[in-house]
């Protein structure tokens, strides 16, 4: 390891590592994307719906989506408006708290996710589960479990 100024500058492998993983982020999102497009959907439209399908009531407060969803509160408030205007979502003023809103799931928004799911696990299978070792899934998720907790502990603070 080379240090420069102070800085502990990556390995040939480390650097590798962190571009092959940028690469894979930002391809597959794309992939999974263009797999929505022919259902009219985004791949951030469906992260909302998967979301919502998974909640209680299939609502969450509009905070708690922005935080499952790991976007800024103003890109996610724009894209439950544009799903209000298909009629996928409605947003609903939360009783116990009148400055929050809920995000509640249509039965058009319910019947979207069940129509698009199983493409969306195929696509998934396809272009990222299937072409890995059989063992590797449950490497990765032990590898990258602390990463993704440390992240969430840190975010926001800065």
């Amino acid at each position: 390891m080379e240090t420069r100024n102070g800085t502990l500058w990556l390995t040939a492998d480390e650097q590798s590592s962190w571009r092959i993983h940028l690469e894979v982020g930002k391809l597959l999102t794309h992939r999974l994307d263009r797999e929505l497009r022919p259902f009219g959907l985004r791949y951030s439209d469906y992260e909302i719906l998967a979301h919502l399908s998974e909640s209680p009531g299939h609502r969450m407060r509009m905070s708690d989506l922005v935080r499952a969803t790991l976007h800024y509160k103003s890109r996610v408030s724009q894209q439950v408006t544009r799903m209000e205007t298909a009629g996928l979502v409605y947003r609903e003023i939360c009783e116990s708290d009148r400055r929050a809103q809920y995000v509640v799931l249509t039965e058009q928004g319910r019947e979207t996710i069940r129509m698009v799911a199983p493409h969306h696990v195929a696509a998934v299978r396809e272009h990222f589960i299937d072409l890995l070792p059989a063992d590797l899934p449950a490497t990765l998720c032990k590898a990258l479990t602390p990463v993704a907790e440390h992240l969430r502990a840190v975010r926001g603070k800065a």
